[in-house]
């Protein structure tokens, strides 16, 4: 019989004693072996206290073999999963939250303009837009706002374009650069964690060996 398992590299836990095999990875089998294997405990954790758990495909796989000592398990998925549990009465509070949200938009919004005004005097701008309006209409202005209206409009735009949001609505379905800079920030964290956890597990099997 042929067991075939998909292990995530990272899987979220809430207000659970234990880990079980459905909580980790999506498996494949033929009858009810699956219904069966997804219910197997992988490993108890304290209910009441938020931690990161890592478990190995080896882990699953043993877990497999005790039940279906026959099978062919085949890992079509990830080597480790990291397992983020968090107690059932932890969360977020909304005031701490909402503070924490208005805190970021008003750094990125001085940042951002303190990065565009600083752009736009390094390279001289209402210079050379003096200078544009002196070439296309062959007199001089202290505030050609025949250019500068237009430019301001079409960098907002640009902006909402790049960024693929307005007024908090997706303009396309493509990810934005912040969901991916986010992706891989999130990719990063998750394989230091399971480095750091591996190496905390090879520890406490050196200790105990």
């Amino acid at each position: 019989m042929d067991i075939y398992i998909k292990p995530m590299k990272r899987a979220s836990l809430t207000g659970a004693d234990r880990i079980t095999l459905k909580d980790v990875c999506e498996i494949a089998a033929v009858g009810g072996v699956r219904e069966k294997l997804e219910k197997r405990k992988l490993m108890d954790i304290d209910p009441a206290v938020k931690k990161n758990y890592l478990v190995s495909v080896m882990d699953v796989i043993k877990v497999i073999k005790k039940q279906y000592p026959e099978a062919a398990v085949n890992n079509v998925g990830e080597m480790e999963t990291l397992v983020e549990y968090k107690p059932e009465n932890s969360r977020d509070n909304p005031y701490l939250k909402w503070a924490r949200i208005t805190l970021v938009t008003l750094i990125l919004f001085a940042g951002s303009a303190t990065a565009i005004m600083s752009f736009h005097a390094d390279a001289q701008m209402p210079d050379i837009f003096k200078k544009f309006y002196e070439i296309i209409f062959g007199q001089k202005t202290e505030r050609p706002l025949i250019i500068d209206i237009p430019y301001s409009i079409g960098l907002a735009a640009g902006i909402i374009v790049f960024f693929n949001h307005f007024f908090g609505k997706k303009i396309t379905d493509d990810p934005t650069p912040i969901e991916v800079e986010m992706s891989l920030y999130e990719t990063d964290v998750a394989d230091t964690l399971i480095d750091t956890l591996d190496v905390r597990k090879q520890g406490q099997k050196g200790g105990g060996s």
